[in-house]
Order: C-alpha cells, then structure tokens, then sequence
C-alpha cells in the first residue's frame, strides 16, 4: 500500500535516488488558504544536512505543486506535487547490490519483489517522508484553523531519558537545539552521545513524543476503526518505528483502577472534563476532549559504517562493510514526521466525523 487516509488521503511516489519523491493528497477541502512559507519550513524541519547530527545529503528539498490550488487557496480536488532529488551519490551503494543489510528492508524487498533498487534504500529509504511532510503540512494548517495544535519532541536518546510529563515542558524550547529536545541540559547530554555514536560509526535509537491539543469530543470510531488504532496505524508506517503506545500506555498494567481511572467533573462553563488524562485523551476508541498524547520508538538505525555480518544474494555468507551517508539517529528528522502523521490521522478522521468539506464556508467548526 503506498496510500493513507479515508477521506483525506496521501498517495505517494518515488525512490531515494530517483528523480523525485511526489504525492497526490485527495480529499483536502476547498477554500484553504496555503502558506507557503509554512510548508517550507516544515520541509527544513525534516531535510537531511540540517546539522551534524544527521546524514550528511544536502537537499533543497523544494516542492513544486502541480494541481489543485488556485490563486492560493486549495480547489478540493487532487493536489499533485514533486520534489527532485538533486544530491544523490548511487556509487556509495554500489556494495549493497548483492549484499543484504542487517535488519534492513533489502532482504524482504527482494525476496518479495523479486527486484530491488539498492541505491540509498530505493523505496524503502526514509527519503520517501518528505511526502508525508508536505501532506502533514497542509493537515497542520487546516487543523490550525480548527484549533488545534501538534507537538512533538524528542524525550529519549540510547538511555538518556527526558522523564518529565509535557505540560512541565516548555515545548516551544524544542527547535532551540538540533536534537528537538525542549529540555536544554537533556538536550546537551544526547547531542553529546549521538555524536560519539557517530565517531564510531554506529547509530541509536530513542523515543519521540506528542500531544495534540484542542481536539473535540467524538473523533473515532467504537469497535473497527479507533483513533488510536489509526494513530498507531500511522506512526508503525514509519521508517525504523518499532513501538507506540498511548496515554499511560504499559506503564499503567502494575497500577489499579482506582488509581488510574479518569474522573469526571464539570467545569463553571458546564463541559465534562477529567481530573486526569491516564487515557491519553481517547477512551473506547473515541477522543474525549482531553489532549491525545501518545509515544513512538524508533530503533538504531540499520546502516553501520562498521563490519557486519550478513549474506549476498546467493546464499553465501559475508562480511558488509557499508559506505555512504546515513543518520547516526533519526531522532532529530523523525520528530516533524510524527507530527505530520498525526496531523494527517487527526484531520482524517474530522473529516469523517461529518464536520464538512470546505474552508471557504467556515462549516468546520468544533
């Protein structure tokens, strides 16, 4: 499947060392007001070579849109949009056309396709992102008008833990430093270990978490279709993602109910609201206007610049001692992924709600 979402919908194109990396997003409504300078921005928040704590592959990363917005402001039919690739180095891969990276999508792409594209990873590389990213854009913006706002950090390097909850952080702290940390001695503490990680040519893995706010009672649905189930659906699709959970997640099983149970209260204004937010902001599948929180783990990245042991594609054992550049942690660029998995998931499912279809009218409310 290379598509995601119901009515709003990602289709995506493309390999790491091929031309470019595109998308099609159906289903966006009418009437919304593009801001160029936001999508930008949310491309450099992911490009690679934004710092020395991530692949050294410079890319522009510029998109170019080819359909569906007109004099700034989306039409509500297909928006189609490209970006080129324009620094690839294919001879770095040249040792992996017969050779499988551990733990790696090369085998399984090859055992299932009967053909693989081994330069930079072909579609399995986490270059195929920066369509999400664009996608994630346009979902933040209409969210925005809808009020609501994505945060996501990164809260765990190796062993180096940011173990505060989010409403003590200040999450605006988290693009102050390369590794999106909003804690800045944490911060200094993991950029120091992926860099020492790097020297030795290995790589780490860490967590990234998120909060949305200002999400409205009613987004899921009770038996197939959960919100949670489809946040997770989404943030499991990314590259080098081997964990999520919600709200307390599996720090809640050695706990009691009565401990962990959200009670409910009325505001002065006369809304429900919990005391709590064990829950993550979703019960039975269905947000119940608290914030969604939720966390995501990404594994060390499988490329080593250092000697592995592996097999070619004849069956015989080898030695793999790959080149080339790669992040040493994906921490860093994974963490505005997140939030444009999120966004898109979040908008989705507004969508489906029956809040409407266009901007231009205002009939999304909350």
């Amino acid at each position: 499947m290379n598509s995601l979402g119901n009515i709003f919908r990602l289709t995506s194109f493309g390999e790491s060392h091929g031309k470019a990396i595109g998308g099609v997003i159906d289903g966006c409504p009418a009437g919304l007001a593009v801001d160029l300078d936001f999508i930008r921005g949310e491309l450099d928040r992911r490009r690679p070579g934004q710092s020395e704590l991530t692949t050294s592959r410079r890319e522009a990363d510029c998109v170019e849109f080819l359909s569906g917005i007109f004099e700034g402001r989306t039409l509500g039919t297909p928006i189609g949009f490209i970006v080129n690739n324009t620094d690839v180095s294919s001879g770095d891969y040249s040792n992996l056309r017969e050779t499988y990276r551990p733990s790696h999508a090369d085998y399984v792409y090859g055992r299932k396709y009967g053909i693989r594209d081994p330069f930079g990873g072909g579609r399995s590389s986490a270059r195929e992102t920066v369509a999400r990213v664009v996608a994630g854009a346009f979902a933040k913006l209409a969210l925005r008008e809808l009020g609501v706002e994505i945060r996501a950090y990164t809260s765990q390097v190796g062993s180096i833990v940011l173990d505060r909850p989010y409403a003590e952080l200040d999450l605006s702290l988290s693009e102050s430093n390369p590794v999106r940390c909003p804690d800045p001695a944490t911060a200094e503490r993991m950029m120091a270990f992926i860099r020492e990680v790097k020297s030795a040519g290995d790589t780490t893995g860490g967590v990234v978490s998120c909060v949305c706010m200002g999400i409205p009672v009613g987004l899921g649905e009770p038996v197939f279709g959960k919100l949670h189930a489809a946040l997770g659906g989404a943030m499991l699709g990314l590259n080098a993602v081997k964990g999520f959970e919600y709200g307390m997640g599996f720090s809640g099983v050695g706990g009691r109910g009565s401990e962990l149970n959200d009670a409910f209260y009325v505001t002065p204004e006369g809304k429900i609201r919990t005391r709590t937010n064990h829950s993550g902001g979703i019960q039975g599948g269905i947000s119940n206007g608290e914030d969604i929180y939720f966390r995501v783990a990404f594994k060390p990245v499988a490329t080593l610049l250092m000697p592995q042991q592996t097999v070619d594609i004849y069956g015989n054992e080898t030695t793999l001692q790959a080149t080339g550049r790669h992040d040493p942690c994906v921490l860093p660029r994974a963490v505005p992924l997140v939030e444009a998995m999120a966004a898109m998931v979040l908008l989705d499912y507004w969508l489906l709600s029956g809040a409407g279809a266009s901007f231009s009218t205002r009939t999304l409310t909350r």
